[in-house]
């Protein structure tokens, strides 16, 4: 059995969920078989930043980066299917990655 693992990645969430529900209509409009979206951890990175360029180092700013991840597998997609997520117009500032898996 084959299946295709959609995994998307955004800074903003709100932008993930849309683009993430476009999909799954497409998908339930051509009739495939999907399981998802599952939300993955968020991955958070935080920066450290001195405040003052000379001296006080007591001074300092976080600023924090969070990337929100989530997955969709495709189960059994046909060409209708790969073709219809092809033609698929995705918002900037969504990180797509697809993967074939047996």
């Amino acid at each position: 059995m084959q299946k295709i693992r959609i995994r998307l990645q955004a800074y903003d969430h709100r932008i993930l969920d849309n683009s993430s529900l476009m999909i799954v209509d497409t998908i339930k409009r051509i009739g495939g078989r999907f399981s998802g979206p599952i939300p993955l951890p968020t991955e958070i990175n935080k920066y450290c930043v001195l405040r003052s360029p000379h001296v006080d180092k007591k001074s300092r700013e976080q600023f924090e980066m969070r990337t929100h991840k989530r997955l969709i597998d495709i189960l059994e997609p046909s060409t209708k299917t790969i073709e219809a997520l092809m033609h698929l117009d995705l918002p900037s500032g969504v990180d797509i990655e697809l993967k074939t898996l047996e």
